[in-house]
């Protein structure tokens, strides 16, 4: 740390690290009008679809590297899909997925919703396979205990592997319920819903309050998408990547993984380790 005067106004706010400042918005900068349209929509509906922000051959590249790597042919309940197939901890196998996860435009957008040094929360991999069912709706961050209506403290990716059609499997979305308090959606509100059907290499960018769900395959193929879930820097995350990924692989990482991974510091400092900066451990 600084030898400095902190005072009961700075304390939650100041950068106290010394050797190892916040990286915090160091991506590529994006045009702010972009963004300022993306917010506007996102705060509107809940939700944004960014079409084709990934090329054909980065999916078909990520989808080759990733099908070998399930291990599982269901998941274990309705939720996770029972003939769904999952691949977590992606990044202890693989690093195919980190120029997404942090592209600058979604960057830039989790800057406009969290406070700086916001985590990843879980990273994932789904595989939809033909005759699964619709999973139950949910909003993702509904496991922090804090009544709603409230800001989201969570928001999630998911990119298009494969098309997303009518039929296969899209992901459905009650616009504006991102907005609604404790409520169950009724039947007049699942009449609302809507499909996110997007070509490959497409994102939809959606607030943890949103009700959502898995669309039902219908069709005669599996439908394959990468999702990433982000949460504000004071939240638990769903998964634990300090004990999942080896620091052998971090290492490697960008600064902008090593800081979505929990390799930061939230002010004055959520996030050390024997009272110093997380990434000193990388230099073990």
């Amino acid at each position: 740390m600084n030898q400095s005067t902190i005072t009961s106004t700075t304390i939650t706010t100041a950068d106290l690290a010394g050797r190892y400042k916040s990286t915090a918005g160091s991506q590529e900068a994006i045009d702010p009008a972009i963004i300022a349209d993306a917010m506007e929509r996102l705060n509107r509906d809940g939700y944004i679809i960014i079409e084709k922000l990934f090329s054909d051959e980065a999916m078909d590249t990520l989808k080759a590297d990733v099908l070998p790597r399930f291990k599982h042919k269901a998941g274990r309940n309705n939720f996770e899909g029972l003939t769904t197939q999952r691949l977590y901890t992606m990044m202890a196998e693989t690093d195919m997925a980190n120029p997404m996860v942090e592209h600058p435009l979604i960057l830039g957008l989790l800057d406009k919703i969290f406070e700086p040094n916001y985590l990843l929360s879980q990273l994932q991999v789904i595989n939809i396979h033909p005759g699964e069912a619709a999973q139950p709706l949910h909003y993702d961050d509904g496991f922090y205990p804090w009544p709603r209506p409230r800001r989201a403290l969570g928001a999630a990716t998911i990119i298009a592997v494969d098309d997303f059609t009518e039929d296969n499997g899209a992901t459905v979305a009650i616009p504006g319920s991102h907005l609604w308090d404790d409520k169950y959606p009724s039947d007049e509100d699942k009449a609302q819903l809507i499909k996110a059907v997007m070509p490959k290499g497409s994102v939809l960018f959606f607030l943890g309050t949103l009700w959502h769900g898995g669309g039902a395959n219908e069709s005669e193929a599996s439908r394959m998408c990468l999702t990433a879930q982000y949460c504000a820097p004071f939240c638990r995350t769903q998964e634990n990547f300090s004990l999942s990924i080896p620091k052998a692989r971090v290492k490697g990482f960008s600064e902008n993984i090593q800081r979505l991974l929990g390799y930061s510091i939230h002010p004055p400092f959520m996030g050390m380790v024997k009272g110093k900066h997380p990434k000193r451990v990388l230099e073990d």
